[in-house]
């Protein structure tokens, strides 16, 4: 039962990992891009060409992608999310389902339809005894490595003038305006930051599974579900609601390996049926 339940906290981080992303742009932006996923195979593949050109480990790859991640986000918005801004709720939702599709069609065409990964090198096969349970290294650094993530994210939210701007302008756009506010930069920062934290997620994804350009909407579908359990708004609660995923599929694969996926869906939908706000709701002003 505890090698079951560390197996989950770390498949949770992962997932948690993902939804973060996302929880900047829709539980704060209120914008859902649903090429998030494929947003972070894009990563994942950026780091496979980097790697294979220059032979570097991928977490020393992980600065140059996150900063490429971050610059096409930043021109996403900018230019192209921020027309959609005061219109029908459908038009990003339209923009970013076309961009999903260009994206899974792109990749397929340069990289194939096999799949890919990256290799962790040494740190990979190392694992530790705890307690009588063999620990893998490399899932302790990812769980680390997440929690040092969101605490870094909720600090900035807290304390800077840029988390500050985000939530006034997600709060009340008219009037964060009108107080000199410029919404369409924060907002491009806003996205060029969420695809910066989804390629840490891309990079440990490639580490530990393998992707291919169809990926993608399932790890949109484990990041929405991990924002949504969290609580719109709260950073944390994407944490909590990826740990929860992570430890109900690991409970489901326990049982048999085709009930992991399920399971997590089943927790999902009860946990949503009981608090439909999430298990940890943005506090109303």
């Amino acid at each position: 039962m505890l090698e079951l339940m560390i197996n989950g906290v770390f498949t949770g981080s992962l997932y948690a990992l993902f939804g973060i992303g996302l929880a900047v742009t829709f539980g704060l932006m209120r914008q859902i891009n649903l090429a998030h996923g494929d947003l972070i195979v894009l990563s994942a593949y950026l780091a496979f060409f980097m790697v294979d050109l220059t032979g570097l480990h991928p977490i020393l790859v992980l600065p140059f992608v996150a900063l490429l991640m971050f610059a096409v986000g930043y021109v996403l918005q900018r230019f192209v999310l921020n027309r959609t801004m005061g219109q029908s709720e459908l038009s990003p939702l339209l923009v970013t389902f076309g961009l999903s599709v260009i994206l899974q069609n792109a990749l397929q065409e340069m990289f194939s339809a096999d799949t890919r990964s990256l290799d962790p090198g040494a740190i990979g096969p190392l694992s530790i005894d705890i307690g009588g349970v063999s620990v893998g290294v490399m899932p302790m650094v990812f769980l680390l490595l997440a929690v040092a993530v969101f605490a870094i994210v909720s600090l900035s939210f807290k304390g800077t003038n840029f988390g500050r701007a985000l939530r006034a302008t997600s709060d009340d756009g008219r009037t964060a305006r009108l107080m000199g506010i410029e919404i369409h930069h924060i907002f491009a920062l806003a996205l060029g930051l969420s695809l910066a934290m989804s390629a840490v997620a891309a990079i440990f994804l490639g580490m530990r599974a393998t992707f291919s350009p169809a990926a993608g909407p399932e790890r949109m579908l484990f990041a929405f579900e991990a924002v949504v359990l969290g609580g719109l708004g709260s950073i944390w609660g994407t944490f909590v609601g990826g740990i929860v995923l992570g430890l109900a599929q690991s409970l489901g694969q326990s049982i048999s390996p085709v009930y992991g996926p399920i399971t997590g869906h089943i927790v999902f939908l009860i946990i949503l049926l009981i608090r439909p706000q999430g298990l940890i709701a943005k506090r109303a002003k």
